[in-house]
């Protein structure tokens, strides 16, 4: 069981819509000073609260929980002992496992699970169609804002349902935030009015023609719920990399700011995965920072740097 300190700092986390990875062992073999049911949250800056192992283990956690975090899907970690003196990964669907050369106890399994803030959809208007948006999209997990929204980096989506009054700018201010998705709820000759008027406004040819308009996939909608359907349902689409000209150009699957890809190194001297984040032990070196898994490692690599300058 969850012990009541950590819950009550996941649903804080969860509440100020930060993301997080609950880290929970859930095996654990002699000798190892962690015990089956101990947990940790993991935060997105590398920091873990609570306890699932000494400093090798927390080490492959923290590395780990990162990458989930990155990826939004659970994993089972298995950190095994190894004396070969370098760090071995394998990966199959739903687990890694990894041959942690620091670990000194036996092995370790962690179940790691990320908690993510809900995609953030803008919505300008105060219209039906913004109401249906709100309405819906909260039914499909969006955190949908309504007027008064400003768009900022890491939001899915900005929709301008104001039936033509503050459509300017708050379409420029979604262009410049980057979302993967803006549309404009407009027929088509109204909205290539809009965006010449952007255009002739400065805004680039490239960013203007990012702007959807009529807003959504086109379904024959015509009431305000049908209408916030379709938007809703582009909106999805282009989270999830179905639209080749949304979002990434490979079509892969979106990954807001809050979740860009873990950043890793390798520790010189035992050959370990670390996270390189602040707080993980490092050197900096030849205009670089050089990341370890302790204080033993570090130490080994300043004292072969004091050797090479003597």
């Amino acid at each position: 069981m969850m012990p009541a300190a950590i819950s009550g700092r996941a649903r804080e986390l969860a509440a100020q819509g930060e993301s997080f990875v609950t880290a929970t062992v859930v095996r654990a073999q002699r000798p190892t000073s962690v015990e089956a049911g101990d947990v940790a949250l993991v935060l997105s800056d590398g920091s873990i609260e609570g306890f699932v192992g000494g400093s090798c283990a927390e080490h492959s956690v923290r590395a780990n929980a990162l990458e989930a975090m990155a990826s939004g899907a659970p994993v089972l970690l298995r950190i095994l002992p190894f004396a070969g003196g370098q760090e071995a990964v394998a990966a199959e669907e739903g687990a890694v496992t990894v041959q942690n050369p620091c670990l000194s106890g036996g092995a370790i399994e962690v179940f790691l699970e990320p908690t993510l803030p809900a995609p953030r959809v803008v919505v300008v208007g105060d219209t039906p169609i913004a109401t249906a948006l709100a309405r819906i999209g909260a039914e499909l997990g969006f955190d949908v804002v309504v007027a008064g929204g400003e768009p900022r980096v890491g939001d899915l989506a900005l929709v301008v349902a104001a039936h033509g009054q503050d459509e300017l700018p708050a379409l420029r201010r979604g262009l410049e935030a980057g979302l993967p998705y803006v549309g404009l709820v407009a027929s088509r000759k109204r909205g290539d009015g809009v965006i010449g008027e952007l255009r002739s406004d400065g805004v680039a040819k490239v960013d203007a023609d990012r702007i959807d308009v009529p807003a959504g996939l086109a379904i024959g909608a015509r009431t305000p719920a049908e209408i916030a359907v379709s938007i809703l349902a582009r909106i999805i689409e282009v989270r999830h990399g179905q639209r080749p000209d949304a979002g990434t150009a490979s079509g892969s699957p979106l990954r807001s700011a809050a979740s860009a890809p873990a950043p890793t190194a390798v520790d010189p001297i035992c050959g370990m995965t670390v996270a390189a984040v602040a707080g993980t032990p490092s050197v900096a070196h030849d205009g670089a920072t050089v990341y370890f898994c302790g204080e033993g490692c570090r130490a080994s690599f300043r004292a072969r740097l004091a050797h090479a300058a003597g």
